[in-house]
Formats: structure tokens, C-alpha cells, sequence
């Protein structure tokens, strides 16, 4: 065996079991022991620098001068951070990173994803060379972390939107105390039907995933599922139908008729007043007057005092149905292609949760006509009585007799 194949040899086994100066130190050490030529042969056979078997070769003459314990290099020794040797790059990468608050609005990156890469191809143009991993290190290094949406701003909030909600708490309570129905009614978002992807996932084997349609198109003779839903707060059970033509003030009171008659008169047979907590706005809206003229015909029709209390504008989100009964069939029905209306129905009737949710559903396939006008003579007629705080959102309408 040559003699640099025995360095070698020795090295491949010693070099797990020493540190950084301990391992040039020991290289020093054999190319003295060699003598002429020996750091040569020592760097061929170790892989190392001659640079670094001499720097070994000082130390073994003058053990540890300059390295404080603990180290394996004098201080400041080791290559520098790339941020000393360009001190202008945190700066520029800063820029465009946050163009708005910190940098120049018109950077070239304003309007561009902000991945690694491109961060890091834009540096390099502006003369700071880097690659995409070194701008990873330093962002994390700078505080930033990849970051998603969050809906949090809701807009400029109505004065007495907490007012609003302390009233709609005390409705709430009277009308259980009083055992009469309060009920939270909205449409949940509507769906297209066929085999179109659904969000979520599911166990399934693998490799079996879903297959369904590339683009979501709206398919003939299928349309959308339109579930408009009415929450029982207290007895935790909902109703939901299953639209097929278009979400109206009509239909949203076509669906409260069809809760009461199925589950609410059963549920209270002696009620004589009902609770409405609805949105402020689309079809159950507070200024829509075809939902007051369609209420009023459901009071005629069932001799019940409809009190409605609306959420402010712009908190939606509070309402009842939206993370009691809504969220739920989200989860219930994630990563199912709706294929057909009826697979939507039953997805929203089999929906239960661990407190005992309920919901009853059905499709209904009935017209309901958009642009419908109201006269003031048609509103004229509805029995209503506003409430003195907020009338516009807080009503009562009474049946005729």
C-alpha cells in the first residue's frame, strides 16, 4: 500500500470521530511526520485544502493561540455571512418583500407571486448574486413566514352593532322562556350539480382518489343546488330545502312553511308567536318587501306573530345556522361530487354531530321568479309593527285574523 492510500485509509476512519480543528490538526501532524512533500500527499489523500493542513501546521505550534474554549476557529475566522459581505442585500430584499411599507410601490415585483426564485433571480439582477435557499434563510432570519389569507376585517361597523346583538340575545331568551320556536334562517352557497369537484378530503385506498370533470361548467338539465336552511336554536334541528330554480324571498318562506309544517307545529304545538333571525341582506333581506308580503301570507296561512330581528350589516357570519348547522354539512359532504340534487339532499340529511344535530331535507323543484316588484299598496297591507329600537331590523308581522 502507497502511502497515500494509507493516509487515506486512516482517515476514512478517524474523520467521524473528530471535529473540524481536530481533524486538521491531525492532518498537520501526519504531513510533518512525512517530512518534504507531506502536506501534499496529506491534502491529496484527505480531500482537504493545502491551505487547511498548514493552517493545522501553525497550531501545532502554537496550540489553541486566538481560540477561545469551546471553539474550533479564532474568532472571526470561517467564511463571512453573505449579509457582511453585501450589506446592501437585506435591504433590497426587504423592498421586495414589502414594496408598500418599506420599499418602492412601483418594484419591479409589485405585482408578481413572491416565491424564492423569483426573489432571487430579481436580487441577482439588481447586482446581490444569491440563490433561492439562501433568500429562504434570510426571510425566516428577518421575521417572515408563508402566510395565507385571513377574513378578519369586516368593514366599517354600524354603531349599534353590539346593541343589535345584545337585542337579538334577550328576543332569543324571552321567546324560550315563553317556550316558543326561535329559528335562524339563511342560504347556504349555492353548488353545482354533476361530477364536479368537491373541496375537502376523504379516506379513500390509495391511488383511488375521485375522479371528476377538469372544468366546472354549469351542465344542462342539472343546474345548481340552492340549500336555503332554517336552524331550530333550541331543539338543535334544521330543515333545508334543496332549490333547483332561484334563491328568492319566496322561496326562503316557502322553506320556513315547509319547516313548520314537517317539524315546527309538531315540535310546538302551542306556540302562537315565532322568532326569525335572519341577515340583513339577499333574499331574507331587511329592506326586501317581497319577504314581508311572503311572511305575511305565512302568518295567514299558520295564525302565527312572526317577530324578525336582522344582524347588521356586514356580520353575517354571527348568525346561528352559519357555524351550528351550515359548517357541518360542509364537513359531511367534502371531497363528494354533488352529482344530482338528490345526492345533495341526502348528503344534508344524513349530517349529524356529537350534541345531537338533526336535519330533515328536501328538494324543491317549484319556480320562483326573480325581479318580482311590490306595490306600495301590497306593503301597505302587511300588519307590521316595528320595534322601537331599530325598526327597520327589528319587526313583528301579525296574521290578518
Amino acid at each position: 500500500m502507497d502511502l497515500v492510500a494509507g493516509i487515506r485509509e486512516k482517515y476514512d476512519v478517524m474523520k467521524g470521530l473528530l471535529d473540524e480543528r481536530a481533524r486538521r490538526v491531525w492532518a498537520a501532524s501526519e504531513a510533518r511526520a512525512i517530512g518534504h512533500g507531506g502536506v501534499a500527499r496529506v491534502a491529496e489523500a484527505t480531500g482537504m485544502s493545502r491551505t487547511t493542513v498548514i493552517a493545522g501546521k501553525r497550531e501545532l505550534e502554537r496550540p489553541r493561540e486566538g481560540i477561545r474554549p469551546g471553539h474550533v476557529r479564532r474568532a472571526g475566522a470561517g467564511r463571512k455571512k453573505i449579509t457582511e459581505t453585501d450589506p446592501g442585500l437585506a435591504g433590497a430584499l426587504d423592498a421586495l418583500v414589502d414594496p408598500v411599507t418599506r420599499g418602492d410601490p412601483e418594484s419591479p415585483l409589485r405585482w408578481t407571486c413572491k416565491s424564492t426564485y423569483t426573489l432571487a433571480d430579481e436580487l441577482t439582477a439588481q447586482g446581490h448574486p444569491i440563490d433561492d435557499r439562501k433568500v429562504a434563510q434570510l426571510l425566516h432570519a428577518a421575521g417572515y413566514s408563508l402566510q395565507a389569507n385571513r377574513k378578519t376585517r369586516e368593514g366599517a361597523s354600524h354603531p349599534d352593532r353590539n346593541a343589535q346583538f345584545e337585542h337579538i340575545n334577550a328576543m332569543t331568551r324571552r321567546f324560550q322562556r315563553g317556550r316558543q320556536p326561535v329559528v335562524s334562517v339563511d342560504t347556504k352557497k349555492k353548488e353545482l350539480v354533476g361530477n364536479f369537484r368537491n373541496g375537502g378530503r376523504e379516506w379513500l385506498p390509495s391511488g383511488h382518489a375521485r375522479e371528476v370533470k377538469v372544468h366546472d361548467f354549469v351542465e344542462k338539465g342539472l343546474g345548481k343546488a340552492i340549500p336555503y336552511g332554517v336552524y331550530d336554536v333550541t331543539a338543535n334541528e334544521g330543515w333545508v330545502s334543496v332549490g333547483t330554480d332561484h334563491d328568492t324571498a319566496e322561496f326562503a318562506v316557502a322553506t320556513i312553511s315547509r319547516w313548520w309544517r314537517n317539524m315546527g307545529a309538531r315540535a310546538y304545538p302551542d306556540a302562537k308567536r315565532l322568532l326569525i333571525v335572519a341577515d340583513g341582506g339577499g333574499s331574507n333581506g331587511s329592506r326586501a318587501r317581497l319577504w314581508k308580503t311572503s311572511l305575511q301570507k305565512f302568518a295567514d296561512r299558520t295564525g302565527l306573530k312572526v317577530t324578525v330581528c336582522h344582524f347588521p350589516p356586514g356580520t353575517s357570519k354571527w348568525n346561528k345556522i352559519e357555524h351550528r348547522m351550515f359548517s357541518q354539512i360542509s364537513m359531511n359532504w367534502r371531497a363528494q361530487p354533488l352529482v344530482s340534487h338528490e345526492v345533495a339532499v341526502n348528503l344534508i340529511a344524513g349530517t349529524t354531530t356529537r350534541t345531537g344535530l338533526r336535519i330533515r331535507a328536501q328538494t324543491d323543484t317549484a319556480k320562483y321568479a326573480t325581479g318580482k316588484k311590490v306595490s306600495d299598496k301590497e306593503i301597505a297591507a302587511v300588519r307590521l309593527s316595528r320595534a322601537a329600537f331599530h325598526g327597520e331590523w327589528n319587526y313583528t308581522i301579525g296574521p290578518a285574523t
